[in-house]
């Protein structure tokens, strides 16, 4: 796909061809394992691809805060998933409340001292709240062992508020030969955790995992939903963890070549692009083999980033692009290039066909 000459770089290009069969695709496996599909919303912020997922079935979606939950809720979704532990202040809460009044919210929840302070902020209103207990599959992140799984899930009770069930994060998963292996991880923590809450005499309308690295792989599972969020767009990581295809990657970032930069005729050549961390991010894994990767030209390489220029290795022997040239980014974690945007711009055959806001950029609490 060329890049359309009347955009300014750099510039977030999303093709809806591509994007709509990624979420068709994941609409279908799921469904074929007889599992719900609760996307993670997160990772493109905007209302147009959220609305797209619940016609193709999903049950709901899941968000990283609250304030994501408000710009959905108020756009008329209603079953949102807060799939992280939050601490309820006063003021938080009276948000709880206010989505609640419309919409069905489940929150994380993963020790009894944050169940406590939920439900005394709630109030009287505890119960319109429904919590899942956060369960550590591996990425020891946020989470408790699922043995603690009981004890939090008393307290959310004893709080007043309706416990869902488990739900966990295999984040682990997100590094090259393990999504496997952090899918049976999840299974076990999540069964452990299920089974333990249901002898203590919780009904478990919800067991929830998943990640884009581990979404499609057919294992085992006694999981009920599954949650990812990045292959709707895919991204460099999953790229190179072979979790997608090139002609998976629904985003990239159109970048223009406004300098070289002279090496010596034995080395690879180099030049210069005019965007940086400000939008691509500057996450690298330690696996990734560089700050994001070029969709046209896999043998190059993004060897340094700052923050409105990436420095591109080219391959050696190669003719470098002209100054000018303009070339389509992937960045690694496409999260944070949505993120870093106030809209972008969508493409179908090469032809721009209209701009999305990213609604939910910035609400980060």
């Amino acid at each position: 796909m060329t890049s359309p000459a009347e955009i300014a770089t750099p510039a977030v290009l999303i093709d809806s061809d591509v994007l709509d069969r990624n979420i068709a695709r994941m609409s279908t496996a799921i469904s074929a394992r007889g599992l719900k599909l609760r996307p993670h919303v997160k990772t493109h912020k905007v209302l147009e691809i959220a609305a797209k997922q619940l016609a193709a079935g999903a049950v709901g979606i899941t968000v990283a805060t609250i304030g994501e939950a408000e710009v959905f809720a108020n756009n008329g979704v209603k079953d949102i998933f807060i799939a992280y532990p939050l601490w309820v202040n006063p003021p938080q809460a009276e948000r709880l409340r206010r989505l609640a009044a419309t919409t069905r919210i489940t929150v994380g929840v993963d020790s009894p001292q944050s169940a406590a302070a939920m439900g005394m902020n709630l109030g009287d209103d505890a119960g319109k709240i429904t919590v899942s207990v956060e369960i550590d599959s591996g990425h020891h992140r946020s989470g408790v062992h699922p043995a603690a799984a009981v004890d939090v899930a008393r307290a959310a009770a004893q709080a007043g508020m309706n416990v869902a069930g488990v739900f966990t994060f295999p984040g682990h998963s997100y590094a090259p030969g393990v999504p496997t292996a952090a899918a049976r991880d999840e299974d076990a923590a999540l069964s452990q955790a299920a089974a333990l809450l249901q002898a203590a005499g919780f009904t478990l309308t919800q067991i929830s995992g998943g990640s884009t690295p581990t979404a499609l792989l057919d294992e085992k599972t006694v999981a009920t939903e599954l949650r990812p969020g990045v292959y709707v767009f895919g991204d460099a990581q999953q790229w190179e963890l072979s979790r997608c295809e090139t002609n998976d990657i629904a985003l990239t970032v159109v970048s223009t070549v406004v300098s070289h930069h002279a090496t010596e005729p034995d080395e690879p050549g180099r030049f210069i692009l005019d965007a940086g961390s400000k939008i691509l991010g500057s996450d690298r894994a330690p696996w990734a083999t560089g700050y994001g990767r070029l969709i046209d030209y896999p043998d190059a390489r993004i060897i340094a980033l700052s923050e409105h220029h990436a420095t591109v290795e080219w391959p050696q022997g190669q003719k470098i692009p002209e100054r000018g040239s303009r070339l389509r980014v992937v960045p690694n974690h496409v999260c944070l290039t949505m993120n870093l945007v106030d809209e972008v711009h969508i493409v179908s055959n090469g032809i721009i066909t209209g701009q999305w806001a990213v609604a939910a950029r910035g609400k980060n609490s």
